[in-house]
């Protein structure tokens, strides 16, 4: 561990600086404020369909339920400090709740990745083994399973807070829009460049081998498929394709983001905070949409209200 030329400083609050440079600070706060809104409610009504209706108690409502509480975890880890940055002008964080927010963005970041893995075994094995789906996946495993993933995604993220709070600080300005692991080496007094390569080898094993098996389990969908008849090829697409979406939008900016820049690829600032916003928000917007537009019970459930709704007036 190399310092650098600049003295340790004793940081008990750190400053947000990450949107220094923005010409309309105010519009890309009503965006990023009704986004996140507009996400966290339709995650909460997922939920309490979920949760209200006896019939959805089945293991894939289970993991699409699990999906939501990492999407509003993952989006309300940052969200709200990038709106207070942008709205109401509170650029300062303290030390302690920086570091819970590090944990907390990170630890979605690896849940979202370990419930989309999980959800192709779970269409793999209900369109592969239709007959034994309710014996291979019963409530009680996939919430086993679930804990299990928690549990491992908390153990990995264990190492980002065991790494900084022993390194000495040389700035309180976090050069980012809120407190992720990149933003806070950066504050320290050693070369950032070991730190990051480290995390990006962990990154790069947890992102590829999910999507590898991901994409496996599609192959292995695709293939049966093609010896199915028409009516049952148009309802499975219409799952895969509901579950890719949400893949494309997540792993298209996570790899981006945590793996090609170490690989090469140059981002300015800006480049990169608008990347790491999309990131953060845009899976949290899209996955309860596609599930709810996709799937029929929720779909008749929906029906059901606005037909009661109009009925009553």
């Amino acid at each position: 561990m190399s310092l650098q030329n600049n003295a340790s400083i004793n940081v008990t609050h750190f400053i947000i600086g990450g949107f220094d440079t923005l010409s309309r600070p105010i519009a890309v706060g009503v965006v990023i404020l009704i986004t996140y809104l507009l996400a966290v409610l339709a995650n909460i009504a997922y939920i309490m369909f979920i949760i209200s209706d006896k019939r959805l108690h089945k293991p894939m409502y289970l993991l699409i339920c699990n999906l939501a509480v990492v999407d509003i975890m993952y989006t309300s880890s940052c969200s709200p400090t990038m709106i207070g940055v942008l709205l109401a002008g509170v650029n300062t964080i303290s030390y302690v709740e920086c570091l819970i927010q590090m944990c907390v963005f990170h630890l979605g970041t690896l849940m979202e990745s370990f419930v989309l893995a999980f959800m192709a075994l779970d269409r793999f094995i209900a369109i592969i083994y239709p007959f034994h789906y309710h014996s291979y996946l019963t409530n009680t495993r996939v919430v086993v399973l679930t804990f299990i993933l928690w549990f491992v995604a908390w153990c990995f993220v264990c190492y980002m807070p065991a790494t900084v709070v022993p390194l000495p600080h040389c700035s309180s300005r976090l050069k980012y829009s809120f407190c992720d692991f990149p933003a806070l080496i950066r504050t320290t007094c050693v070369n950032p460049e070991k730190y990051f390569n480290e995390v990006a080898i962990v990154s790069f094993f947890i992102f590829f081998f999910t999507l590898v098996f991901i994409c496996l389990s599609y192959c292995a969908i695709l293939l049966f498929v093609k010896l199915s008849s028409n009516n049952e090829k148009k309802k499975m697409g219409s799952t895969l394709v509901s579950h890719l979406i949400c893949v494309i939008v997540y792993y298209c900016p996570a790899f981006v983001r945590s793996i090609f820049t170490r690989f090469g690829v140059v981002l300015t600032l800006e480049e990169r905070q608008g990347l790491l916003i999309g990131a953060v928000l845009g899976p949290c917007l899209v996955n309860p949409f596609v599930y709810c537009l996709r799937t029929k019970e929720i779909k008749q459930k929906l029906f059901k209200i606005f037909k009661k709704f109009n009925t009553s007036e």
